[in-house]
């Protein structure tokens, strides 16, 4: 039997290793699920219904608001209530279908997060159409692969990326007929278009093609098909990911009865900053969720330096972000704090710990102390608009250090979830005042059941103690395969399991911890195996560094690395060691690399790492990793054969040196 653990009960035993099959864990499910899954809200039975509903019961609440710019400055936000958004949805509708487009029709949506980019997605639900998002960060090569792939008919573009798309002529036109700019057509875009006999329309001429013209709306299932998300994948073509409606309106029974189940139901008052991209299923989930329940959409100004001031007009009260925006949060935190003279810098590290020491003994973070989070911490919460209750970080891992100091200073509750776009995004979520939880990704989200699977090659055991293995999921916010591609389909669907790739452990609590990817494994010349995100997860602690790549082949014996160290980190250890330059040239110092090299063997010796998992030679990158030179993924996963391209020189060069014989004394 296994052991009980708080926040998860068995439902399913334990199966040993037979037939050559690895041996399984028990299947467990959320606590919050005892008597069963929660069943999707009586009506809703498509993401049509989710946004119908909700103009139904709530027709005057702001459901879209975007800042006013007067004079290019920005003013406050303007709304758009949920019975005028259903209105200009309806005439959207109509016009898409007057151009020829029906039922089960592909519409690619383009462009940075607004209100026409959800008006387009809901038209798309209302005529059982499917939506399919272009990805902003991906380039014309992949958005030409994704309009011919998916045989997408017509286009919703930002204005301003209207060249882009014009970038994927003259391939994409066999499929795409129409055009629609959700600003301006320049005369000029109107002629390029003529060559290919297209139609263009700006905004509002596109409204008018449906006046004076009805059509009735489908009859929508709940296994009808709503978005294909197309993943960009680390190799190869981009995957079509189709999503049900089913999926969501399952994942929105789930998290609504995880947050009543905590005390943090949404609401009709909370609002959302709209920023994350909508391209994405963690973004494109949770705005879901906000309009069932009849909550308020502010959009962002698309740019993340203006990103604070939008949040401090907007005031949220729940922000979801991935880890690269709340790290730039703690680093800027962290220079305000260094650089605020002795007294503040003081009275903050002791406020800091006494809050934490109390917030360890099980006090709540608004108990831990009322006194601190009023005189110290209270400007953390104005920064974020003083309103946010809680922060979400998804698509990619938090690092630790930087969780427990939002969990401080943020006075609200930072979370920390896990899922995938097969998955419909939130899948486990680690939960409110457990600071046990912290490094880990939660219990499974009250509408899936997990369990473990070993992966007998990389010494991970889902029978051991503690239990580790591939985290397989099963549910109906399961993914409904990937289009046109039923071999990859069949790779990671088997019996009804839908294995993800990643390699979690099980926490004496029933929070899971994510640990490796499975697929992340080398061997190096002397025969032994690497697990690469493992050890970048352990490396990653070091606090004097923002991101690290780690590197190693079969014909080496030892690992070097590529290092993003952090900025105020390495110029205060300069100025500590009468070591002058700014930080580009700081990164070519051999001083500096001698002590980031001497950072990271020490937390591998802190944590007992292998000999030959240590790295022995490091390159100091001043750039941070980035998806402008393709590099990332949209979801910040590092793309590892790019990586290697991109660093060829270095790597060799590190090689070369490390190989060197040393002189003899």
């Amino acid at each position: 039997m296994a052991q009980q653990k708080k926040y998860i009960i068995e439902v399913e035993k334990p199966k040993e290793a037979r037939d050559g099959k690895p041996s399984i864990g028990p299947v467990y499910r959320s606590s919050f699920a005892k008597d069963g899954f929660p069943s999707p809200i009586p009506g809703m039975d498509s993401c049509w219904d989710v946004f119908r509903m909700s103009v139904e019961k709530y027709p005057n609440n702001q459901m879209l608001g975007s800042r006013e710019i007067k004079d290019g400055k920005a003013g406050k936000y303007t709304w758009l209530t949920y019975k005028q958004v259903y209105d200009l949805v309806i005439k959207v509708g109509n016009s898409i279908r007057s151009c020829g487009v029906d039922e089960g029709g592909k519409c690619g949506i383009y462009g940075a997060n607004s209100s026409e980019w959800i008006m387009s997605m809901e038209a798309c639900n209302a005529h059982g159409l499917y939506c399919v998002p272009l990805y902003d960060t991906l380039g014309a090569g992949a958005i030409e692969f994704i309009i011919c792939h998916s045989e997408v008919a017509i286009a919703f573009v930002e204005e301003k990326k209207i060249p882009e798309l014009f970038k994927t002529f003259p391939n994409s036109t066999q499929y795409l007929k129409t055009i629609v700019s959700f600003g301006k057509v320049t005369s000029e875009q109107r002629e390029e278009v003529k060559k290919y006999s297209l139609a263009i329309y700006s905004w509002d001429e596109f409204l008018q093609l449906g006046d004076n013209k009805h059509y009735d709306l489908p009859v929508k299932k709940k296994s009808d098909i709503c978005t294909i998300m197309y993943t960009s994948g680390t190799t190869g073509d981009p995957k079509g990911v189709m999503i049900s409606n089913d999926s969501i309106v399952t994942l929105i029974a789930g998290v609504k009865r995880l947050l009543e189940s905590v005390n943090e139901q949404l609401t009709e008052k909370d609002v959302y900053l709209s920023y994350l991209p909508l391209a994405h299923i963690f973004d494109r989930v949770i705005e879901e969720f906000f309009i069932s329940q009849g909550a308020s959409i502010g959009f962002w100004r698309g740019d993340v330096k203006l990103l604070v001031e939008d949040i401090g007009e907007l005031k949220p009260t729940i922000f979801c972000a991935v880890p690269r925006v709340l790290d730039r949060i703690y680093s800027g935190l962290q220079q305000k704090i260094s650089s605020g003279g002795f007294i503040k810098h003081t009275l903050f590290n002791v406020a800091y710990a006494f809050k934490l020491r109390n917030m360890k003994k099980g006090h709540k973070h608004a108990e831990a102390s009322p006194i601190c989070d009023k005189i110290v911490f209270s400007k953390v919460k104005e920064g974020l608009g003083g309103k946010v209750r809680l922060i979400l970080s998804g698509a990619a891992p938090l690092s630790t250090h930087v969780e427990q100091f939002l969990r401080v200073v943020a006075c609200c509750h930072v979370l920390q979830g896990y899922g995938l776009t097969e998955s419909c995004a939130g899948t486990f979520v680690s939960l409110p005042n457990e600071l046990s939880m912290l490094g880990t990704v939660g219990p499974p989200v009250p509408n899936v059941d997990a369990c473990l699977e070993s992966v007998p090659e990389m010494n991970y055991d889902a029978l051991s103690n503690p239990p580790r293995g591939e985290i397989c999921i099963r549910g109906n916010t399961l993914f409904s395969g990937y289009y046109k591609r039923e071999d990859l389909t069949r790779e990671v669907m088997v019996d009804g399991w839908f294995h993800t790739g990643d390699i979690g452990e099980w926490q004496p609590d029933g929070a899971l911890k994510i640990i490796d990817r499975k697929k992340n494994i080398f061997k190096l010349s002397q025969g032994e195996y690497v697990a690469v995100e493992n050890l970048e997860n352990i490396y990653g602690l070091v606090p004097d560094i923002d991101s690290i790549w780690v590197y190693g082949n079969s014909f080496e014996s030892f690992l070097v690395a590529v290092v993003n160290p952090n900025n105020q980190a390495l110029e205060r250890w300069a100025e500590e060691n009468g070591v002058t330059g700014d930080f580009n040239s700081l990164c070519k110092d051999p001083k500096a690399r001698e002590y980031i090299l001497g950072e990271l063997t020490k937390i591998g010796k802190e944590k007992k790492l292998k000999g030959f998992e240590f790295i022995k030679a490091v390159h100091l990158e001043p750039e941070p990793f980035d998806m402008e030179r393709d590099l990332l993924t949209p979801t910040y996963k590092k793309k590892r054969p790019q990586l290697l391209k991109y660093y060829k020189d270095v790597i060799d060069s590190m090689y070369k040196t490390a190989n060197k014989p040393k002189p003899k004394a």
